[in-house]
């Protein structure tokens, strides 16, 4: 895609892949990442996203294929990658018996004193400058994912890579999590989120890459993915199941499905150019249609299309 050509990559994978025995985790991925963007990686839990990031970061080799992060190739130049880049694997883990702060004070004297300078602020950006001087003890999940981004962000990074960074965070947190990632890559920098959430990785990021039995199966900016989606209607009518007898014998409906509204159906359908004739078969056959729109095709429905999840008429 064009997204591809005309942005130096923070990211870059090739035929990248990891066997754990007879299984394969990570099969030939091909991935790049422009630099100053939020970039999801979507996929199931099993799906292999933690086990990539295990790679990037040095901390499992790779079984064959090879990997650059902000220009360096890994693992040859891993230190000199590494000295950038704020990563964050699975659920942090930190001294439960210290404050939040002092977690990142014992972080920080590693990093010299540039670091320690930075505590409050990365305290403020993650919500946490009130609560610092807690115990992490009496810290919630949503509260420990912060102070993992927080320590992520003590050696100022260009590129931050985040597994699953919103487990645990309420709908407020999740909210102020998204805004900080705006905030980032409005400086030039650049955010891996490794997630399953489809919604907020949609809310949050630019581009993404949908990953599937360790496959990445398609990639790219998310508003080219969701134009890639089949197009959908929304139709509200007086008899809601004649209407869905009357719509599954039209070969312009690939899918029926229920909205969660009384009298409200939602179709997938084969073009656009076919919805005034779809109206007509259901004004002649004897329903009342009381409201109808085409909708967005959504990042969950073109991931559940491409890793074989989404279903025939119901």
């Amino acid at each position: 895609m064009g997204w591809m050509n005309t942005q130096v990559d923070a990211v870059t994978t090739t035929d990248l892949t990891k066997r754990f025995g007879d299984r394969t985790a990570v099969r030939a991925v091909n991935l790049r990442v422009p630099t100053g963007t939020a970039f999801g990686y979507l996929g199931a839990n099993g799906a292999g996203k933690t086990t990539l990031i295990r790679m990037l970061l040095g901390l499992v080799p790779a079984s064959s294929g090879s990997m650059r992060l902000l220009g360096h190739p890994v693992p040859q130049q891993r230190a000199e990658a590494l000295a950038r880049v704020g990563a964050m694997v699975e659920e942090p883990r930190f001294h439960d018996h210290l404050s939040g702060r002092e977690n990142l004070q014992v972080v920080a004297a590693a990093r010299g004193a540039a670091a320690a300078e930075r505590i409050d602020h990365c305290l403020d950006q993650v919500g946490l400058s009130a609560r610092g001087r807690d115990r992490v003890k009496t810290y919630s999940l949503g509260m420990r994912q912060r102070l993992g981004i927080a320590r992520c962000l003590l050696g100022d990074p260009d590129l931050l890579i985040l597994d699953e960074p919103m487990n645990g965070l309420d709908p407020a947190g999740i909210a102020e999590f998204r805004l900080f990632v705006h905030d980032f890559i409005d400086q030039g920098r650049t955010v891996v989120l490794s997630s399953h959430l489809l919604d907020e990785i949609e809310k949050t990021c630019t581009c993404a890459a949908i990953v599937d039995h360790g496959e990445v199966v398609v990639q790219g900016l998310i508003d080219d993915l969701r134009k890639d989606g089949e197009p959908r209607l929304r139709v509200d009518v007086d008899r809601p199941e004649l209407a869905r007898r009357l719509l599954h014998e039209s070969s312009d409906v690939k899918a029926i499905h229920e909205s969660g509204r009384p009298g409200e159906l939602e179709l997938t359908i084969t073009d656009t150019k076919v919805v005034s004739e779809l109206i007509r078969t259901l004004l002649e056959g004897g329903c009342a249609v009381q409201r109808f729109e085409p909708t967005r095709a959504t990042l969950e429905e073109r991931f559940l299309k491409v890793t074989g999840r989404l279903g025939d008429k119901e």
